[in-house]
């Protein structure tokens, strides 16, 4: 299928003088790193640092939950901030967001983490569409799904810094010193950007209506049949990855793994996403997204499934499929964003990426809340994943519907 927007190029950097695309890549991943690393701090030291908190550790489901629910309504209004205020501004935001959070933890009051857990959500909502916009104006359309997915990468390389680095750190120097350290990087990329500079600030209207933009970024993502199939795949898939970042370690810890073989399973299923989003990526520019949407879909089904019998999994066995699951279902993401930008103008990328990410941070909010409840019911997490595995095989379907729709 050709789009409007795949008829247009990318800016040459070295005709413009604008940033060059690894230049861009490399600011925008880091970003995304220090995001991920943010929303996911709690979740690799929930069994040690849960009772000072007062709270049992599967109540980090409800935690990621909150921080989503806050991205939803961030989400919604992000087109319109950078409509205003333009995409670098926007991401100092975010980065503001993440070092203010990290400090408010720290306190390990409920009622100061719910506040952070809201910032961290703030941030988040508003730092995907920011990004989006800064690299969609140097990044050429037939490359766009390699390179969104290896700026996605940082999701799971900062899965593996929740998952690895800081459970490290937090027994070597305390969690609340570690936050504190967490917090530097997300403050000096503030000035690191002011410093790049991007794509120059929009001619903001005489009005703010968050409102009327929010509508507007909705008729843009409602009023094509892709851009609709795109939601609903990013809210499914998010809601089963958010999932298994959330109980990985809580997870294994269950089924007698201990703390630190946990959390280096963690940090390998994170890695393996990484390696996914850049090869799911360059897999999507080549035989088409949405045919690579459904892949992952049928995959990570099979995934879940198998996470049902885990206990009588050989360990081998139960770490490839935890593995195999990290590297599809933490792999769509970049897919998902690169395949809006071939629906629609280039000027619209953040706008409609942002109108999308309303439904992806919707189902991040849903997902780990809804397994935490089914927990409470079942006792068992394998049994849950198995419980939720039609959501993966909904989106298998729906992903290959519209691949078929697009070689029509």
């Amino acid at each position: 299928m050709t789009s409007t927007a795949s008829t247009h190029s990318a800016p040459d950097p070295s005709k413009t003088g604008a940033p060059s695309i690894a230049s861009v890549l490399a600011t925008t991943t880091t970003i995304q790193i220090l995001s991920t690393m943010t929303a996911l701090a709690l979740t690799g030291i929930a069994p040690l640092v849960a009772g000072e908190f007062g709270l049992a550790p599967h109540y980090v489901g409800y935690q990621i939950s909150v921080i989503y629910a806050a991205g939803t309504f961030a989400s919604a209004m992000a087109g319109t901030l950078i409509q205003h205020r333009g995409p670098v501004q926007v991401e100092q935001l975010a980065l503001a967001c993440f070092g203010t959070a990290l400090l408010l933890l720290t306190s390990a009051s409920p009622w100061l983490a719910l506040l952070a857990s809201m910032v961290i959500g703030v941030g988040y909502g508003v730092q995907n569409p920011a990004s989006a916009q800064i690299l969609g104006a140097v990044t050429p359309p037939h490359r766009r799904s390699l390179i969104f997915s290896i700026k996605q990468a940082g999701v799971p390389i900062g899965g593996v810094v929740a998952a690895l680095l800081i459970p490290a750190l937090a027994g070597w120097l305390g969690w609340r010193t570690t936050f504190v350290l967490g917090a530097v990087p997300c403050f000096a990329m503030i000035g690191v950007l002011a410093l790049k500079g991007g794509p120059e600030r929009p001619a903001a209207p005489v009005t703010i209506s968050v409102w009327r933009g929010f509508v507007y970024e909705q008729r843009l993502v409602w009023g094509k049949a892709p851009l609709r199939v795109l939601a609903m795949l990013g809210m499914l898939y998010s809601s089963i990855q958010l999932s298994l970042s959330a109980f990985a370690v809580i997870m294994l810890v269950e089924h007698h793994w201990s703390m630190f073989a946990a959390g280096l399973v963690a940090g390998g299923v994170q890695a393996c996403g990484a390696l996914g989003r850049v090869s799911w990526g360059g897999l999507g520019d080549r035989f088409g997204g949405f045919t690579v949407l459904a892949v992952i879909g049928v995959v990570s089904m099979a995934c879940m499934i198998a996470l049902w019998r885990i206990d009588a999994l050989p360990a081998v066995v139960a770490i490839g499929v935890l593995c195999l699951f990290g590297f599809c279902m933490s792999g769509w993401n970049g897919v998902v964003m690169a395949e809006c930008t071939h629906h629609c103008a280039p000027e619209d990328a953040g706008r409609v990426i942002g109108g999308s990410l309303v439904y992806t941070f919707l189902g991040a909010m849903i997902g780990p809340a809804a397994m935490a409840t089914i927990y409470g019911f079942t006792g068992d997490y394998g049994t849950s994943f198995l419980l939720v595995s039609w959501v993966a095989g909904l989106g298998a379907l729906l992903a290959g519907r519209a691949a078929m729709a697009s070689r029509a």
